[in-house]
């Protein structure tokens, strides 16, 4: 045998065992979420503003499955999913479900971007504290779009970050509700 082929055998495996401890030292889940350090009291009583300047929270929705969304005006994934949302909001509404945006932007910016898209839902507004309570909730790399869905106690059952397919969170619905 030549060297040559030594050589190019040498170099195969050591790619491809290159490649295994690569492949296996990577993140394979569609949704990774990190361990939550949030309370389901604590989320529920986290004070946002709705697009009219009052004063809103999640506890409003106790005993609902909520889908909590933190987007922005100038995310094009976040535009792109929240039509969808709406469509979800529609079917799932009167099953217990509710969708509520969350961005840090100024309202003034939100309202006629929610007018244009005909969000049917409600979109609130914070302050920094936006960006914390989504890294709080899974959120590790702070970007959007964000989606935390919670059961009607409050807790997470899942935290991702990336655009939502509509059919994909249908689907995850139906096993929140129980339906």
């Amino acid at each position: 045998m030549s060297n040559k082929w030594i050589f190019s055998g040498v170099g195969l495996l050591a790619l491809m065992a290159g490649a295994g401890l690569w492949l296996g030292s990577q993140d394979h889940t569609a949704a990774p979420m990190e361990t939550v350090q949030v309370a389901p009291g604590t989320l529920y009583a986290t004070a946002f503003h709705d697009l009219r300047g009052e004063e809103r929270s999640l506890g409003q929705f106790q005993g609902k499955v909520v889908v909590l969304n933190f987007w922005a005006t100038w995310c094009a994934p976040c535009r792109e999913e929240m039509p969808a949302f709406a469509r979800l909001q529609s079917r799932w509404g009167t099953r217990g479900v509710q969708f509520v945006g969350i961005s840090s932007e100024d309202p003034d910016r939100v309202e006629p971007f929610a007018r244009g898209l005909a969000i049917n839902y409600p979109l609130w507004v914070g302050g920094d504290e936006v960006s914390e309570l989504s890294r709080r909730l899974g959120n590790r790399l702070g970007v959007l779009p964000h989606t935390v869905l919670l059961d009607r106690s409050g807790n997470v059952l899942e935290s991702r970050v990336g655009a939502y397919p509509e059919d994909a969170l249908d689907k995850r619905l139906e096993r929140a509700v129980g339906n």
